[in-house]
């Protein structure tokens, strides 16, 4: 199968758009050229210098790392430290490396979908779901074309609510034009007004497909000149956030949960407030650093939450309504590769994937 960096990214970039990434991050392409042909895929928690070492070694040319290794801007690249030898590495080998961070993290099937699949969750749901990355579509087209069109809209990315597809609304309504000299109307005639039977319909998209759906719709629809408007959407969108809560099958001791925890992630120690619970059955969790999720836990009556990073201080914040349990970063994002080597290997069949063997966790326990 022939590659090119940008076949992989693109596909990554549909399921995680760039777009939803926080601003301080530094996720996409930071080394290497989109249009080089590929060799092999390293899948990695963090990319340093061992990582390059080692995807030479596999024969690998593109490394997707969850981590950037770049966060803000280089003033210089002469190797002083880790960032710039890893780059200086990178580029001289021709490899490739690309980041898919906290959009992956805000993505519903994500970093903490793969920690609730660990845990034993199974219908998890997004802890804090972001705003302001939804938009509806309103247009208006004649009854005879209106599935065509919709059907074209929801194959786009469309019209997706929570667990649901194919969602719109559909009213009915007369629409009037009167077609110019210079126009091709698809019924009418120039110079003559018009009134049409036509379905208003509405239908909801994310921001980062917007223009590929009105694309579509521009494509499937009977006229030249496409009626329709856009409106900003405030509302949460469910699919899309930090962190995840959910309850387990069965309700387990709290010193049953920390042993399976620990156990699971390989924990080398697990920090944790007073055991105020007897019992754990909702669990709320959050890949990597997470303390500015707890609020959400509180509020969400979790009885414990899972992240990394915490700082003494923020321990406090309990206040004894939950169990903080902090497994660390690197913990509890480990099995980050696994998830995007599944993803990939589904839609990229026989190619070389291959998951790091490199622990690049800079903390060690004594």
């Amino acid at each position: 199968m022939d590659l090119k960096v940008k076949d992989i990214t693109r596909f990554l970039e549909e399921l995680a758009p760039l777009g939803s990434q926080e601003s301080y991050d530094n996720s996409g392409l930071i080394v290497g050229n989109p249009d080089m042909q590929v060799t092999g895929v390293l899948l990695s928690l963090d990319c340093i210098e061992a990582t390059v070492e080692e995807a030479i070694k596999v024969g690998a040319n593109l490394i997707v790392a969850h981590h950037p290794i770049v966060f803000s801007g280089l003033k210089q690249i002469n190797g002083k430290n880790h960032i710039e030898r890893t780059v200086i590495k990178a580029i001289k080998n021709d490899v490739a490396i690309y980041a898919i961070h906290t959009n992956l993290d805000n993505y519903k099937w994500g970093v903490n979908y793969e920690i609730a699949q660990r845990i034993g969750i199974s219908k998890p749901r997004i802890l804090a779901t972001k705003k302001n990355t939804l938009k509806k579509l309103v247009f208006f087209c004649p009854e005879s074309h209106s599935e065509k069109v919709v059907q074209a809209i929801f194959k786009a990315g469309g019209g997706n609510i929570g667990e649901y597809t194919n969602c719109s609304f559909e009213s009915y309504g007369t629409g009037t034009f009167l077609p110019g000299e210079n126009s091709n109307p698809s019924q009418g005639k120039i110079g003559q007004r018009e009134k049409v039977e036509e379905k208003r319909i509405e239908v909801l998209i994310p921001i980062h497909k917007e223009s590929q759906i009105i694309k579509a719709m521009n494509y499937a629809h009977p006229y030249e000149e496409v009626a329709h408007d856009i409106y900003p959407i405030t509302n949460a969108n469910q699919d899309e956030g930090a962190g995840m809560i959910g309850e387990l099958d069965q309700a387990m001791k709290v010193e049953d949960f920390l042993t399976h925890l620990k156990s699971t992630f390989n924990c080398g120690v697990i920090r944790h407030t007073e055991l105020i619970k007897k019992e754990i059955k909702t669990v709320a969790f959050c890949g990597g650093a997470g303390s500015f999720l707890l609020n959400n836990a509180k509020s969400q009556q979790a009885d414990i939450y899972i992240t990394g990073d915490f700082k003494y201080h923020e321990f406090f914040n309990a206040e004894q309504a939950i169990i903080i349990a902090d497994i660390g970063h690197f913990e509890s994002e480990q099995y980050t590769p696994h998830l995007i080597l599944g993803i990939l290997k589904k839609n990229f069949i026989n190619f070389a994937f291959h998951l790091s063997k490199v622990n690049t966790n800079p903390i060690n326990y004594f």
